[in-house]
């Protein structure tokens, strides 16, 4: 089963991302994490990414498709796996679909927030922090959720017309508990494994 994980800042990628990891047992695949352990291990990947981290650019797209690739490409992912931050535009999907070449996505899932309450998390989480003496992230707060949706909606949110297009996508209210958000994701996986298996007999 190999998965994409859409959404908006604060949306629940991450938490729903591990949770989808243990029901299915597949991995997740984090870019923030696989960037850093490429950093940490000083692949040619990562040799290259920390010079460009180190002079504070953004690490461009090739490298991050590279990275993804040579994720993708290792023996734990081969019954499948999550992508959690990746891809992020067009331009990264259709590289993606190259890397995968016939094994193709089986299913695109787009968590669906709106912004009050993608602010309630973001400030409950940061006022959470702090409550527990913890570091609060430079972007928790309004005017950086601000930044990061005008982001999103520019980049990444043209990837729901994309996956559509190929009928990929399921969207999900991730406004819910999350149990239940959880178990409507679930649901749409099989939704989708479904279809795809009715096409495949056609």
């Amino acid at each position: 089963m190999r998965l994409v994980l859409l959404g908006p800042p604060g949306a629940g990628k991450g938490t729903q991302a591990v949770r989808l990891s243990q029901i299915l047992a597949i991995p997740q695949l984090s870019t923030g994490d696989m960037l850093r352990t490429a950093v940490s291990e000083r692949t040619a990947i990562g040799r290259q990414a920390a010079e460009i981290m180190e002079r504070g650019e953004l690490v461009p797209n090739d490298l991050v498709v590279g990275l993804s690739a040579d994720r993708i490409a290792q023996p734990d992912a081969g019954q499948g796996f999550i992508l959690d931050g990746f891809p992020r535009t067009v331009a990264q999907a259709e590289s993606l679909d190259d890397v995968l070449g016939s094994h193709q996505l089986n299913c695109v899932l787009e968590l669906k927030v709106d912004e009050q309450h993608l602010l309630d998390r973001i400030l409950g989480r940061a006022m959470q922090a702090r409550e527990c003496g913890d570091a609060v992230r430079a972007d928790d707060n309004k005017e950086a959720l601000s930044v990061r949706l005008t982001a999103y909606a520019t980049q990444t949110k043209p990837l729901t017309d994309y996956y559509g297009a190929k009928r990929l996508l399921r969207t999900v209210d991730a406004s819910q508990p999350i149990d239940c958000v959880t178990a409507a994701l679930v649901r749409a996986i099989e939704e989708s494994d479904r279809v795809r298996q009715q096409r495949l007999i056609r």
